[in-house]
């Protein structure tokens, strides 16, 4: 298992709207209260996605404006850096995850709204 208390150089950038937004999500959970970064099949292939989960022995664990993450130590370094934004239109609010995902594995360049 590896913990980074932080990722410099921009490798996870959370804004502060999306920071305000999870921890208001959080406070109406149980436990864990540890946000996964996982890749999931979005429209037209693959997007990053968040869900609560449990710390495994192939994670990087990270905390970023007091919120802990975790992600797949391969996954991380195929997608790095990740910045994690939350977004409102006239269509609806969401998460919006953009990051270095392969060009043609999600939609509009690996961003994926939750």
């Amino acid at each position: 298992m590896t913990f980074l208390a932080e990722i410099g150089g921009g490798m996870l950038e959370v804004s502060e709207k999306a920071s305000e937004m999870i921890k208001e999500f959080l406070k109406t959970q149980e436990e864990p209260h540890t946000i996964r970064i996982h890749v999931h099949a979005g429209c037209g292939g693959s997007a990053l996605g968040m869900a609560l989960d449990d710390l495994q022995d192939s994670d990087l664990q990270f905390s970023e404006k007091g919120i802990d993450f975790l992600i797949e130590k391969d996954l991380f370094e195929d997608v790095k850096p990740i910045h994690i934004d939350f977004i409102e239109t006239a269509q609806g609010s969401g998460f919006k995850l953009t990051s270095n995902l392969p060009a043609g594995a999600g939609c509009g360049g690996g961003c994926s709204c939750c």
